[in-house]
């Protein structure tokens, strides 16, 4: 149990670095569109283009980043919406082993599934032709836009993420059925800050 709670750790950390880099991504985010907002109307009074299509698709690719890299965050957090009218009354026990048996069930198949649906079409987006050979990647269809290809793969990696916060999690709750009255106190702490106001 102490190795798989290790493994835990390890996950959760790096789950954690990846929300500090959201934070800045969401700036990035805010900045780019505001600058795309302004240029577009300072341009128009001037008579000069002073934004493109790569800048207004770098702003939803942001965004898209944001989000793709943001579920392992929420679930870590247990930020995710719950239909809890039920569930909030129960003990740590009885909401771990509910927890545990919709990871174990649900949350990771989906999460193995995502990744088999979604491997193959990034290939494909990368240039990947039915002979195996490798061919142009996939680019926007606007003028000056961006290329797909490294957008789609953040779908991957968001399935990547959250498997690997799924089995964080089960093993939180795994070790809450067994006993381990400090895991319990890590995973109230850690989803305290997201609980609503009264």
């Amino acid at each position: 149990m102490h190795a798989l709670l290790r493994l835990s750790s390890i996950i959760d950390r790096a789950i954690e670095k990846i929300g500090g880099i959201l934070n800045w991504i969401v700036i990035l985010t805010i900045a780019v569109g505001f600058y795309n907002v302004v240029a577009r109307y300072v341009g128009r009074f001037i008579g000069l283009k002073l934004s493109s299509n790569a800048l207004i698709e770098l702003q939803w690719y942001l965004f898209s980043i944001i989000f793709c890299l943001g579920f392992a965050y929420i679930l870590k957090h247990g930020a995710n919406v719950r239909v809890d009218f039920l569930y909030a009354n129960w003990s740590e026990k009885q909401r771990s082993l509910v927890d545990f048996i919709g990871t174990i069930l649900f949350l990771i198949p989906f999460c193995a599934i995502g990744i088999w649906a979604t491997f193959n079409p990034i290939l494909l987006s990368w240039g990947l032709l039915p002979d195996g050979t490798w061919g142009t990647w996939e680019v926007s269809s606007d003028a000056d836009g961006l290329p797909r290809a490294p957008i789609k793969t953040m779908i991957l990696v968001a399935f990547l993420l959250l498997l690997l916060q799924s089995i964080s999690q089960a093993i939180k709750y795994f070790a809450i059925l067994m006993g381990y009255a400090q895991v319990a106190q890590v995973v109230e702490a850690e989803t305290e800050k997201n609980l609503p106001i009264e």
